[in-house]
């Protein structure tokens, strides 16, 4: 395969346009050009590392290795889910649920992709498993923090609604069943609507990514349809347990709603 290698007076050309996000906050007194300053470094140190990391990876080709770095992928990203959160349960709770979302859907999505789409040989192989696991983790992460925020702020902003039908006499399912239903629908909207324009207003990052490394178009495509469909049921999966977990722990056994157990962001 051919293509075009990008040098560091590239990249530097390439950061210049970053300037247009600074100009504009200066301008419009946004406050964010440090943050924007900082964010910029951290991407290029953080890509700068996966970068050789992956290339030893790549080169192992182990298991334990492969397996090694798929773990710590999801465990941090478990993290930002928390830290995207406005309010969030307390204790490990705030972490755990959307933490156990993700492995759970993150890694059954991946076993799927592997053994029954993909098949590399061996079915773990690095170059393979980890980039699908990036992309799977990253719309997941976005679906679980999405779900989980719009419950727990639907729930506080319609506590007196909730405890009304609480003291009606519904069950708690009954109750929370409208915060349940925006939630999933909050979460799974990106996803939809990364479907609905791929292609006409907008082509994917891993059917980019792959045509300008040389590799054909159509069999480029085929590979972004099949990292869609993934990446769909993921989502899917990973909100519904999230969200599922998260109502649960909204009530307790005598069926009263527990904002208690939220704490807001600091």
């Amino acid at each position: 395969m051919n293509y075009v290698s990008l040098g560091i007076f590239d990249l530097a050309a390439a950061a210049t346009l970053i300037l247009i996000n600074g100009v504009i906050s200066l301008f419009f007194s946004l406050g964010i050009a440090r943050t924007l300053a900082v964010s910029a470094l951290r991407m290029c140190v953080q890509l700068a590392a996966v970068g050789f990391v992956l290339r030893y990876v790549f080169a192992q080709s182990a298991f334990w290795l492969t397996a090694l770095i798929a773990i710590a992928m999801a465990t941090i990203a478990g993290f930002e889910i928390m830290s995207r959160q406005k309010f969030r349960f307390s204790g490990f709770w705030g972490y755990g649920i959307g933490a156990s979302a993700l492995f759970s859907a993150g890694f059954m999505t991946l076993l799927f992709a592997m053994i029954l789409v993909v098949r590399p040989e061996p079915w773990y192989l690095p170059r393979y498993a980890l980039p699908v696991l990036g992309m799977i983790l990253g719309n997941i992460l976005t679906a679980v923090a999405l779900g989980l925020n719009t419950l727990l702020v639907s729930a506080r902003r319609e506590r007196a609604g909730i405890e009304a039908r609480l003291a009606l006499g519904q069950s708690w399912q009954q109750a929370s069943n409208g915060i349940v239903r925006d939630a999933l629908l909050t979460a799974m909207t990106p996803i939809i609507n990364a479907m609905a324009a791929s292609g006409i207003v907008a082509l994917p990052g891993m059917m980019t990514g792959q045509i300008l490394a040389g590799v054909e178009p159509v069999e480029a495509v085929k590979y972004q349809i099949a990292i869609m469909f993934l990446i769909a049921g993921a989502t899917a999966l990973g909100a519904l347990i999230a969200v599922l977990i998260a109502s649960y722990r909204l009530s307790d056994d005598r069926q009263r709603l527990r904002l208690d157990r939220i704490v807001r962001k600091s």
